[in-house]
């Protein structure tokens, strides 16, 4: 069984607990592979690793990958993804980061996490993704978002006004900072952040969430993800910007954008003491009482 890995940087505070991963991916008798970039840092930094194999492009998870593992935050994850794309390879969070919603087993899960996978004691989930059509393609092959993608103001403190339709259908003119169309799994993201409800994977929706709307009775919406969503920007100044999971480009004013659901989904794995609930009710401390 290969297993790839995936981590932004290796640390003295992480670097441990990585070395200890890939001793338990070797006693279960598998071979671990590694990200490039990854990789170059274990040998220059701890000096080993040096032997594994290694992936760099999302091409290399089309055969020979059978579960992809996180080490990092949500946005390590998010980056693992796009490596993952649409070959159907599983994924598992590592937590090294803080809030944690995706990437939630901790370091002393790691050795009954990987046994369980082993026996096969757990279920997929699978999570949808967006997919962005732009008229100059910036994003090229990388036009997918796990999390959500945003329109917002840039430089200047003037409001923008997104215009946004459902397909041939007009929704609302948002007089705004920007607006957020997320996905479920993004529902605990930014949107989160600016007000929008928290949704569970499983909901077939897309979220869209004005940031600081001028007019206070324009509430963030869901509608059904089967619906193509159109924008575009218009105000003060001639460029605004658009943001993947966090990667901005520069959109002129006008330009127009149709947001999908992607045709593929990702599989994450989880397990029955683990749930999407449980990560809710912990990370956010509901029912804990601080006033003592």
């Amino acid at each position: 069984m290969n297993i790839a890995l995936h981590a932004r940087r290796i640390n003295k505070q992480n670097a441990i607990h990585f070395v200890e991963l890939l001793t338990i991916i070797r006693e279960l008798g598998w071979t671990a592979v590694l990200q490039q970039d990854l990789k170059e840092q274990l040998v220059r930094k701890i000096g080993i690793a040096g032997d594994l194999p290694s992936f760099n492009h999302f091409n290399d998870f089309k055969s020979g990958i059978d579960l992809a593992i996180s080490f990092g935050g949500d946005g390590t994850f998010i980056e693992t993804v796009k490596y993952i794309r649409n070959s159907n390879v599983p994924i598992l969070g590592i937590n090294s980061g803080r809030l944690g919603f995706l990437s939630n087993i901790s370091y002393d899960q790691m050795l009954q996490t990987l046994e369980a996978v082993k026996k096969e004691e757990y279920v997929f989930q699978n999570r949808s993704l967006l997919r962005l059509e732009m008229e100059d393609n910036q994003y090229g092959e990388n036009s997918y978002a796990l999390n959500e993608i945003t329109l917002h103001k840039k430089d200047t403190a003037s409001m923008i006004t997104v215009h946004a339709s459902l397909g041939d259908l007009y929704l609302n003119s948002y007089w705004a900072d920007g607006l957020i169309v997320s996905t479920p799994t993004g529902s605990t993201a930014y949107n989160l952040s600016c007000g929008g409800p928290i949704v569970t994977p499983g909901c077939q929706v897309h979220l869209l969430t004005p940031i600081a709307p001028h007019n206070l009775n324009v509430r963030p919406i869901a509608v059904p993800d089967h619906f193509p969503i159109e924008l575009s920007i218009e105000g003060r100044e001639r460029r605004y910007l658009i943001a993947l999971d966090g990667q901005s480009k520069s959109i002129r004013s006008g330009e127009q954008i149709r947001i999908h659901k992607a045709d593929f989904m990702i599989k994450v794995v989880k397990f029955e003491d683990n749930n999407f609930l449980d990560t809710i009710r912990n990370k956010m401390m509901w029912g804990i009482d601080k006033r003592n």
